[in-house]
């Protein structure tokens, strides 16, 4: 079964509308592990507009099930992700001028520097993910550097104009999850996933995680976190069987 990792930032970034201290994605992320979920992902980009440094470090004290940190491979981060300890951290591209992670990493075009960076993490006891788009090179590069997991990148499916399109998109992504497992690697996707899109996704049989936050956040304005986050986990164990 596919199991569900919750992405906070967007608790964040309401607590930032403000600049106030609530909501907590702090609490916020222990509500999502009482409803169901196995993990809890949260990005700490270079300008702090969702998760701050101490959401990192109270995430850590505190989440009991697994930690992602997604991060962009700069010396800063890398320094904070080594000092927290996350579980798992999932290298993503960043830019300042994205609303949200616009699309997957070229992993293949910088694979010496993230082989070396993949191996201070594993130093440390930490595990890696690649987000990506599911493409046999940047998956031969994500396992070349050392990767355990990748994530593939989902906007495009998700963003799809028509049921052909959609298809278009759904057979890449079968494709590569199958091309990945073969090389051993640990298949997760998200972005842009939501209650309805998520139903074909699950069919993918070596997909094992999908990690989902704006559709679960915007749900919960309407009727509470712990539902959105139940309704979700129930949708996966239906589709995913």
């Amino acid at each position: 079964m596919i199991q569900l990792a919750v992405n906070i930032d967007h608790i964040a970034t309401l607590r930032e509308a403000r600049g106030g201290i609530e909501p907590d994605p702090v609490a916020a992320a222990a509500i999502a592990e009482l409803s169901g979920a196995i993990g809890i992902v949260c990005h700490l980009r270079e300008d702090r507009r969702h998760v701050n440094d101490r959401d990192v470090r109270l995430l850590r004290e505190t989440v009991k099930t697994k930690l992602d940190l997604e991060m962009a491979a700069t010396p800063e981060i890398i320094a904070i992700a080594i000092d927290t300890l996350p579980d798992l951290v999932t290298f993503v591209p960043e830019r300042r001028e994205e609303l949200t992670t616009e699309g997957g990493l070229d992993v293949a075009k910088n694979l010496v520097y993230y082989t070396e960076v993949v191996a201070k993490m594993h130093q440390n006891d930490i595990a890696v993910s690649f987000f990506i788009e599911p493409t046999k090179d940047q998956i031969n590069a994500a396992s070349t550097a050392g990767a355990e997991i990748v994530e593939f990148h989902t906007g495009i499916y998700a963003n799809a104009r028509n049921a052909k399109e959609q298809e278009e998109e759904l057979k890449k992504l079968r494709e590569a999850s199958q091309y990945a497992a073969s090389l051993g690697l640990k298949v997760t996707a998200g972005h842009g996933l939501n209650y309805v899109n998520v139903q074909q996704i699950c069919a993918i049989p070596e997909l094992e995680e999908i990690s989902i936050g704006h559709a679960i956040i915007s749900r919960a304005a309407f009727v509470g976190l712990e539902t959105a986050v139940r309704d979700m986990v129930r949708l996966l164990e239906v589709y995913s069987r």
